[in-house]
């Protein structure tokens, strides 16, 4: 069973970047379909970005296109989510999740495990 922590949110300002990581134990990581997701306060946890088993393949929502990138690292067990361009909508809390299927999902029961979230709060 694989335990997912994250790290790297804070406080920032609009316009800034931050680079969240989630560490990655107890399976085979490189076997898992990765994604972040994100929650704000009073909605629902929607997908942000995914990645399968190489950085080749990858994919976004609309909403993040173009700011936010998803990639992951198979020798270091760790996924990483680099937002450019953050803007005060991005507040969230940001949670990285796994799946051991292989598949390809943008929805929430796509996903068996994750992690217990980091806070990113952007200030205008």
């Amino acid at each position: 069973q694989i335990r997912l922590v994250e790290s790297g949110g804070g406080l920032v300002q609009a316009g800034d970047s931050l680079r969240l990581s989630c560490a990655a134990s107890g399976g085979t990581f490189s076997g898992y379909t990765m994604a972040w997701f994100r929650q704000a306060p009073g909605k629902e946890r929607d997908f942000v970005a995914g990645v399968r088993y190489s950085n080749i393949d990858t994919w976004y929502a609309e909403s993040v296109k173009g700011r936010l990138s998803i990639s992951r690292d198979n020798a270091r067990n760790t996924v990483y989510l680099q937002m450019n361009s953050l803007k005060p909508e991005d507040t969230a809390v940001y949670y990285c999740a796994a799946d051991g299927s292989g598949g390809r999902w943008s929805v929430v029961v796509g996903y068996d495990y994750w992690g217990q979230g980091t806070q990113v709060t952007v200030s205008s």
